[in-house]
């Protein structure tokens, strides 16, 4: 059986911040209107996968994978102790990092 768990957006998504994240670190000495660009474009990606994060499809909806602080520490717990339930799309520990990188990332965009 397949299931298609990323959308071709949420595939856009992840390898355009990569990019913009890659061509920012590359041109911040050297090319300052290229490195510019890069965080405009990194900073309208994240706006556009809030928005999908909230009217997308069904596993690209922040409310099917972002669980609370408890269920991520037991998670986290399970997996120490070899017996962490398995979940298509993000896990409660690939959820909070998310958070942390989108926030990282909207930081770094917002901010310069």
């Amino acid at each position: 059986m397949s299931i298609t768990v990323w959308d071709p957006f949420i595939r856009l998504f992840h390898w355009g911040l990569a990019t913009s994240f890659l061509i920012a670190w590359i041109t911040a000495d050297e090319w300052h209107a290229l490195h510019h660009w890069a965080g405009y474009a990194a900073g309208c990606l994240i706006a556009l996968r809030l928005v999908w994060g909230l009217v997308g499809t069904h596993y690209a909806r922040f409310a099917q994978f972002i669980k609370g602080p408890a269920t991520t520490l037991g998670y986290l717990g399970d997996i120490a102790r070899g017996r962490e339930h398995r979940y298509i799309g993000h896990n409660p520990a690939g959820a909070a990092m998310i958070i942390a990188l989108l926030l990282a990332m909207a930081g770094c965009a917002f901010t310069g």
